[in-house]
């Protein structure tokens, strides 16, 4: 009897929690069309910006994804500027810790911000669609702001449609396949491998595109500069180590090795590559000559950015646009001690590196969440950011304080590009220009307004121009959420998070190989073979997809 009544209870609970779960769906359901319904203050047409028709303040709480972005609004001439001519204040918001803590905390508590930017390719954008936390922005613009479809990138939409036919995100630094062929050679790849010119050139400027000059070159720095300015010098730096990895050690070295992305018309499996093994045994090599300092395996951004400024590493596979304020530095005190970018790690053919560009989706996304305390007003907004107009604020600031027209065309005033070229700290606090507030910037329509890269900046620049390639094929095919493909990426993804630095510490070639083997056996235990399924599908639907994006 005690069985029979402790199994009936056991069903009733399990009734209950079904019962309850739909009522939550049905609760957001309902939540996401009453706030996608409301009346809109004034019907209009495609060709009127939203925006105009209402300026009052209003204040949106913006959370960034990143735990380095601490730009605020409302300090500099651009953002006073746009609040001034828009109504709208942003409270932006980042995380003080883990990103994904933050995340899931926000997702599993319903608690939303008004809008939220975050990577494509985070776990999270797949949550929160899928569970209704986000609204469309094509039902939001259908219902109040139809101009937005006048300003944004038909084919940037349709590369973020979900199989409901909504789009629930708009990528910044995006390009789509038309535009990338179009602007190639005026945007390179932000992938580098960079060496400090002083050293580098004080010990015979060697070819590092071999194992044995890649690592005769980091002994070398280490004999002949033991230090920099009384700190050991650091022979080689890399992103930081994360759950997940570390993408110098994975996308940048295989891009890098020029290892392709797929072979006879199938997706190829990098990770497994003859060429990208041996050289991650190159690393466990120079770990085991003493050529990587403990730092790399555990030091963050901020670690980082300090070292780079003291020019403490010899070497770096890194992207340039993250140590830009740190190179700059480095160039005022001396221009010999900047960065430069040179020869990295290559295949044994010696090809040339094949680097990412921008690609269809972008950076990162940007979202509207169903908490939004005025859909309307935001979706505007959104509009007028991704507008022309709205690029130009956002890049040159007020026109007569950071911009004029010279020579007929916009571009900064003489002393506020010496700033931006000089001290990029000091220029995104006065003036607010120029990507500081990148959430939505499109880097294809701002190319118009940009000024031609100058030292120390160019040199790094140039040195990528016909490297880089569109990866959009290969973007987005990796399974989200909580379907069995997705639980299973996952768990693959930080089981090689893992593995990778326990591959660089091992102490053999013959123990690397032992770990990798069982990093293999264990990738096929947590359903590889179905994570790859998922990603050919994908792997095809995207290549219709950018095909009709091309014809959009």
């Amino acid at each position: 009897m005690k069985r029979k009544r402790w199994l009936k209870s056991l069903y009733l609970m399990f009734v209950v929690s079904i019962i309850g779960a739909l009522l939550v769906a049905c609760t957001s359901k309902k939540d996401s069309d009453s706030v996608i319904n409301q009346k809109p203050q004034t019907e209009l047409t495609e060709d009127e910006p939203g925006w105009k028709e209402d300026t009052s303040p209003i204040t949106f709480d913006w959370y960034i994804n990143f735990s380095w972005f601490a730009s605020k609004w409302g300090n500099d001439a651009t953002s006073k500027y746009i609040t001034e001519k828009t109504g709208v204040t942003l409270n932006l918001i980042s995380p003080a810790g883990n990103e994904a803590e933050k995340m899931n905390t926000m997702i599993v508590s319903g608690d939303l911000p008004d809008f939220l930017t975050l990577s494509w390719g985070e776990d999270a954008v797949k949550q929160m669609i899928e569970g209704e936390l986000v609204l469309p922005l094509n039902k939001l613009a259908d219902r109040y702001d139809p101009y937005f479809f006048k300003v944004s990138d038909a084919g940037k939409l349709e590369w973020y449609r979900q199989e409901d036919g909504n789009v629930y995100g708009y990528p910044n630094a995006s390009s789509s396949p038309a535009n990338f062929d179009k602007y190639k050679d005026q945007k390179p790849s932000n992938q580098t491998f960079l060496v400090r010119k002083d050293m580098y050139e004080a010990i015979g400027s060697p070819d590092m595109r071999t194992p044995e000059g890649f690592l005769n070159a980091l002994k070398k720095a280490k004999e002949e500069f033991p230090e920099v300015n009384g700190a050991p010098l650091i022979p080689l730096g890399l992103h930081e180590f994360g759950d997940n990895g570390n993408y110098s050690l994975e996308g940048y070295l295989q891009n890098f090795l020029a290892i392709p992305m797929e072979k006879d018309g199938e997706l190829y499996d990098r990770t497994t590559d003859p060429e990208y093994l041996k050289w991650l045994k190159v690393f466990r090599q120079a770990n085991e000559d003493g050529l990587l300092a403990k730092d790399i395996f555990i030091d963050k951004r901020p670690q980082m950015e300090e070292k780079i400024a003291q020019g403490r590493y010899f070497a770096m596979l890194y992207q340039r646009s993250d140590m830009q304020a740190q190179q700059l530095g480095l160039y005022q005190n001396d221009p010999d001690s900047v960065y430069i970018a040179v020869d990295g790690p290559a295949n044994s053919n010696l090809d040339a590196p094949t680097l990412a560009g921008d690609g269809l989706s972008g950076w990162t996304i940007t979202l509207i969440s169903k908490n939004v305390k005025d859909p309307e007003r935001a979706i505007r907004f959104m509009s007028y950011l991704i507008s022309e107009e709205g690029q130009r604020d956002m890049y040159l600031g007020p026109k007569g304080v950071t911009y004029d027209t010279i020579d007929g065309k916009d571009q900064f005033k003489p002393e506020v590009l010496e700033l931006l070229n000089s001290d990029r700290t000091a220029f995104d606090q006065k003036y607010g220009a120029s990507h500081t507030f990148w959430m939505l910037m499109d880097t294809d329509m701002q190319l118009q307004w940009q000024p031609p890269t100058s030292e120390p900046f160019k040199q790094l620049e140039d040195w990528t121009k016909g490297k880089t390639q569109s990866f959009a094929v290969y973007d987005d095919i990796n399974p989200q959420g909580t379907s069995s493909e997705g639980v299973a990426n996952t768990k693959i993804a930080q089981e090689w998070g893992k593995t990778l630095p326990k591959l660089i510490l091992a102490e053999s070639d013959s123990e690397f190989d032992k770990i990798f083997d069982e990093f293999i056996e264990k990738r096929d235990e947590l359903g590889y073979k179905k994570v790859r399924e998922y990603q050919t599908k994908k792997f095809q639907e995207n290549k219709a997809k950018i095909e009709k994006a091309m014809n959009q």
